[in-house]
Order: structure tokens, then C-alpha cells, then sequence
């Protein structure tokens, strides 16, 4: 099997399996619990979130650890409107559904707005309609939602900048990083941000782990509620072992990231070197084919190919030993166009069979060859 899937998940690093079975092997204490076994499993977790912690040069005290990226969005956005009195959430037509569909949820329960704001012809956000939009409702609570890495074509938000529009017209802002930590380094305290998620499986660690950064001061209460976890923001047992491998996989990711990224890098330009010489008609969705706007870890291609090859690529490619998917996971199985190529591409454009090809620190040249040629007699 040829995995060109890894924005959907990464295949986990050997240390972060063996740290998992090392863990439950000898540490299988309660961390909650008094005894030596139960001191022994807290002093893991707090070690982990410091260790997390220093990474974004943040607090480990504003680092809450959960079950994955969808949980962290939902704990943020929901307790913004719930706690700190957010009437306004400023979002795109592009983010994950993590957000999108938490956000229709609140408007239905709270009756907040949502203010979409505008994107351009490649799916970059519209700086100055943004702008525009935090002027409209500068004497309201405001929540700007944007994502950092879009998941499906790997266009990239100018982080910095909208922080400091935030800051300028006093609003929140949050940003769903799941598909940045552990692929770039991320400096908090370099610009104003008050919330980021991540999730471990998007960098080689394991799934149903993942944490939200909740900047210091900032009074959000917690959506479980059991025992006191996470100092309150999270009740139940941790997860102790997966807490400990997501700490060795972002270890691991940041310790290589140099080596890590050029080699990912020189596989997307020969893949988009090759998608141009076999498929001249063939388009780069989004800003995924500049290597210098986009991810290097993502490549979203429109290809010219028949509606009756479109409708069973994916499944071809399947068959004959590819994993790449139409967009995200979590949407794969819907027969629909994706959300994301739909809120800036036309009908005619649309109407291209697009597949995204997502890279990893295992992938290989060679396996780019051996799928273009795939591809190639598909279209014959």
C-alpha cells in the first residue's frame, strides 16, 4: 500500500509505540490515585505537558489535554459563547467541520451570528474584509475562528497578522492547528492568540489524544464534569499512556524537523513536477501546488478526467494499492462535492475529479512514480 493519506492520520514513529507499551506495562497507576503507582503516572503527565509546553514557548498550566482536535474546537467555542459572552464568531466557509458544525450548533442554542468572511479565488482569507468585519462589530464580544493549515488544500493563514487584527479591534481569536503543530514551529508568545487544538495523530502519534492551549487568564470552564482532571477543564481518568506518546511524537517531530521537511518537500515538488509533464490540463487546488504558500505536506489535484473515471477514482486507486482520499476523513464517505473546494471554485471547475495527496517522513520518490503511472493508465 502506497499512504498518501497523512493528513487524515500518520503512521505512528517506533518510539512512540514502545513508549505506549512501556507505559502500560509500568505505569498503569491511576494518576489520580495517592499511592507511589498513582504519583508515578501524575509525574508522567505533568512532565508531558511541560514538555508540550515548551515547544510553543507557552505555560504548561494553559496546555488542557483531550481527546483530539474535534474535542479541543468544541471545548473552545462553545465555552467562549457560554462563558466569557461572545455574541459574534468570525469564521470562513473553509474550516474543518469541528468548527463549522459547532458553530451552527451555537447559533441554533445561543442565537449568536456568524460572520463568514470573504475568500479569494485560490481559498486564501480576504485580510482586509476580515478587518472590515472586526470594524462592523468592534463594541460587541468577538470570536475569530480561523484555521492555521487548511486540511485539504494546505492553504496557509498569515497567523500572525490576523492576531494582531484581533488584537487591535479586541476580539478572540482562535485556531484550529492541527494540521501545523508538529509540521511547523510555533512560537505563542511571538503574537497574540488566545486558543489553538491540536491532535496527535496528524504528527506520527497516536489517535483519541490531542490538547487545547487556553492562554492564561482567560476564564473558560470545562464541558465534562466528573472529577476535577485537567484542573477542572477535563474530568476523567487521562489517558495516560497516549498523553506520554504524543509527547514523544511531537519530541521526535520537532528534534527532525529540518531534515523531516526538506525531504517532504522535495516529494511534493516531484510529485507536482510530474502531475505537469503527465497532466498539463490537470489544476492545483488552492495554493497546494506553490510550494511556498501552501503545506508542504499537502497536494490537492483537480484532474482531467471523464465524469464516469471521476465518480470511481478513489476507489481505483484503492484497488490497486494507493490511500489517498477526495478531502477530509471525515467526509469521505459523502458522495457531495467538498466543502472546501466548493466555498471558492466555480460549477465548471468542480466538475474535475480532485483527489489530495497528503505526505509524510516515510513516503518516497519512487512511490510518486509508481502512482503517477497509476494515473496515467486510468486516464487511458
Amino acid at each position: 500500500m502506497i499512504y498518501f493519506d497523512n493528513a487524515s492520520t500518520t503512521r505512528p514513529f517506533p518510539e512512540v509505540v514502545e513508549k505506549i507499551q512501556q507505559t502500560l506495562t509500568s505505569h498503569y497507576g491511576n494518576p489520580s490515585s495517592t499511592h507511589s503507582l498513582g504519583r508515578s503516572a501524575k509525574s508522567l503527565i505533568e512532565n508531558a505537558r511541560k514538555n508540550i509546553a515548551k515547544w510553543l514557548n507557552v505555560n504548561a498550566s494553559e496546555l488542557i489535554f483531550t481527546s483530539g482536535g474535534t474535542e479541543a474546537n468544541n471545548m473552545i467555542l462553545r465555552s467562549a459563547v457560554r462563558d466569557l459572552g461572545v455574541k459574534t464568531i468570525i469564521t470562513s466557509k473553509i474550516e474543518h467541520h469541528a468548527v463549522l458544525h459547532c458553530v451552527e450548533h451555537l447559533q441554533r442554542e445561543y442565537g449568536i451570528d456568524i460572520l463568514y468572511v470573504q475568500l479569494s479565488e485560490v481559498g486564501d482569507v480576504d485580510l482586509h474584509d476580515l478587518e472590515y468585519l472586526l470594524q462592523r462589530t468592534e463594541n460587541q464580544k468577538v470570536l475569530v475562528s480561523l484555521m492555521h493549515v487548511n486540511n485539504e488544500i494546505g492553504n496557509m493563514l498569515p497567523i500572525t497578522k490576523v492576531g494582531e487584527l484581533c488584537k487591535t479591534y479586541n476580539a478572540y481569536f482562535h485556531s484550529d492547528t492541527v494540521q501545523s503543530i508538529g509540521h511547523f514551529p510555533l512560537d505563542l508568545k511571538a503574537f497574540p492568540i488566545d486558543f489553538i487544538t491540536a491532535s496527535a495523530h496528524k504528527f506520527h502519534g497516536t489517535k483519541g489524544i490531542g490538547f487545547a492551549y487556553v492562554r492564561k487568564g482567560i476564564p473558560l470552564r470545562g464541558l465534562i464534569f466528573g472529577g476535577e482532571q485537567e484542573k477542572g477543564m477535563r474530568s476523567g481518568t487521562e489517558n495516560l499512556h497516549n498523553i506520554v506518546a504524543m509527547e514523544t511524537a511531537l519530541n521526535e517531530s520537532y528534534k527532525n524537523l529540518t531534515t523531516s521537511t526538506e525531504h517532504i518537500k522535495s516529494i511534493k515538488k516531484h510529485f507536482i513536477e510530474s502531475v505537469r509533464k503527465y497532466f498539463p490540463e490537470a489544476k492545483f487546488n488552492g495554493n497546494s501546488g506553490n510550494m511556498e504558500s501552501s503545506s508542504y505536506t499537502i497536494l490537492n489535484v483537480a484532474f482531467p478526467f471523464s465524469a464516469d473515471k471521476g465518480v470511481t477514482l478513489l476507489f481505483t486507486l484503492d484497488l490497486k494499492g494507493v490511500a489517498c482520499s477526495k478531502g477530509s476523513a471525515c467526509q469521505s464517505g459523502s458522495v457531495q462535492n467538498s466543502h472546501v473546494l466548493s466555498a471558492f471554485l466555480s460549477e465548471e471547475q468542480l466538475k474535475m475529479p480532485s483527489l489530495r495527496f497528503s505526505f509524510s517522513v516515510y513516503n518516497t520518490k519512487d512511490e510518486v512514480d509508481k502512482v503517477i503511472n497509476i494515473l496515467r493508465e486510468i486516464q487511458k
